[in-house]
């Protein structure tokens, strides 16, 4: 019985401490996100950098670095499916909780750029995500086309942009030396925020018998939408609520054409749980076909607090069938 108790207290202080540290090592990350993008902005404001190419470039990279550091430090450790179900489970819990939860705090007017744009590139993305994956292993050569079609896109996506639409604000410039530091520190963060998320999210996942795909579409994915899951709900408590969708959408482009591609160029990914290819690539392509009759039914370009629940109702019934299957 002593031996019994000493175990139970054991497990109990590691899974403390497993908690601990991917709570620590989350918000060391999100941390590194926002000091990389402010000196990322800065540096390329001070170089000439046109505003309209650094929100499309620059800002979108950088908002993705957590997930692209997460996705490259899980594959080099030898968790591919950590790597892959980050993605996945970031496109789907930007859909179906980031935009659901938004909604239902106030309604978005639609813009017709995004399901003109925005919408068809994105559902492209992601079936060229399901057509690469099908063989159960991303190549380097793979990769290397998912890096070529993110230039593509960006240029496309700079091309297209409408002159009206709002460019990016210039809240004042740091010194370069200042920008550097900041850079510098942003980069630190990201590398040790990222390596303590990663061991703590294997060790949850190792403590509860969990495997590392359910880990990377709950914890992990949602951890890394938590920048997203922010900026929207203060941009629509500000009133500011033409940014939320087209900027989920190119998230999740990202996504896939950036972490994905960069990713599979450092090291190819190999599917070790087969419910990846089997399930969760339609679920995450059910989500991003969704959003279209969802913007023009009921009410025409508008996305309101109904649409907000039947999308939260969705991403409910899938995070609660993961500990099912």
């Amino acid at each position: 019985m002593y031996n019994s108790c000493a175990i139970f207290t054991k497990n109990k202080y590691m899974d403390l401490n497993t908690i601990s540290l991917l709570i620590f090592g989350l918000t060391v990350l999100i941390i590194g996100g926002n000091l990389l993008l402010k000196a990322a902005v800065s540096i390329s404001l001070r170089f000439g950098i046109p505003k309209l190419l650094i929100g499309m470039t620059v800002v979108s990279l950088a908002t993705s670095a957590p997930e692209l550091i997460v996705s490259i430090k899980s594959a080099i450790k030898g968790s591919p499916d950590l790597a892959i179900s980050n993605v996945l489970g970031s496109n789907i819990a930007n859909l179906g909780l980031v935009l659901g939860i938004t909604i239902l705090f106030s309604p978005i007017n639609i813009s017709k750029s995004v399901y003109k744009k925005e919408w068809p590139i994105m559902m492209f993305s992601a079936i060229y995500f399901l057509i690469v994956i099908l063989d159960g292993i991303i190549s380097k050569i793979e990769g290397g086309i998912l890096v070529c079609f993110l230039v593509i896109t960006i240029s496309a996506l700079i091309k297209l942009r409408d002159k009206s639409e709002v460019e990016l604000e210039n809240s004042g410039e740091d010194s370069f030396l200042k920008s550097l530091i900041v850079l510098f520190f942003g980069g630190l963060f990201l590398y040790y925020g990222s390596e303590w998320f990663i061991d703590g999210a294997i060790m949850l996942a190792d403590s509860f018998g969990i495997s590392e795909r359910i880990i990377g579409i709950t914890v992990v994915s949602v951890g890394t939408s938590i920048p997203e899951l922010v900026t929207s709900l203060v941009a629509v408590l500000n009133k500011e609520k033409s940014i939320s969708l087209g900027n989920l959408l190119g998230s999740n482009i990202f996504n896939v054409f950036a972490v994905l591609g960069i990713t599979s160029l450092v090291t190819p990914l190999s599917v070790l749980d087969k419910s990846i290819i089997n399930y969760d690539i339609y679920v995450m392509l059910f989500f991003a076909a969704m959003i279209l009759p969802l913007i023009f039914f009921p009410k025409k370009l508008v996305l309101g607090r109904k649409e907000g629940l039947i999308i939260l109702l969705f991403y409910t019934v899938y995070i609660y069938q993961l500990f099912l299957i």
